[in-house]
């Protein structure tokens, strides 16, 4: 597993003794192939894990999203937003096969603005 941006590490100024402070390591963005639509429309995608693993599936719509919610949990792993445009997708271990969640965001870009659902098929492998 890699060092990734989502990776921390504080500093505390001013202490009279030793701080230690864990290094959090996090999965990899999902290897997606995605047609995204633009605020207000719905958009659909693939992605490709391996069994039992995690990847980061961000909400790349053009702008910003203000709101987001899980509308379809996926039958063979787990989804977990880490914040309004992230989630996290953990497969079942020792699972092969095909799952499918969705995610309503709500958001704003340069063209248009409003509430879009995107619906991914992910391939476990």
């Amino acid at each position: 597993m890699r060092l990734s941006s989502l990776a921390t590490l504080a500093l505390v100024a001013g202490a009279s003794s030793p701080t230690y402070v864990s290094i959090v390591l996090a999965a990899s963005e999902c290897s997606r192939s995605m047609e995204l639509a633009d605020w207000g429309e719905n958009s659909t995608g693939d992605i490709s894990v391996a069994s039992g693993d995690s990847c980061i599936f961000p909400i790349t719509l053009r702008g910003a999203a203000s709101n987001s919610e899980i509308s379809q949990k996926p039958a063979h792993g787990k989804l977990k937003k880490l914040n309004v445009a992230t989630y996290e997708y953990r497969t079942r271990a020792r699972y092969k096969g095909s799952d499918t969640f969705a995610i309503k965001a709500t958001g704003k870009g340069p063209k248009a603005s409003g509430t879009s659902v995107i619906t991914v098929h992910a391939t476990i492998k």
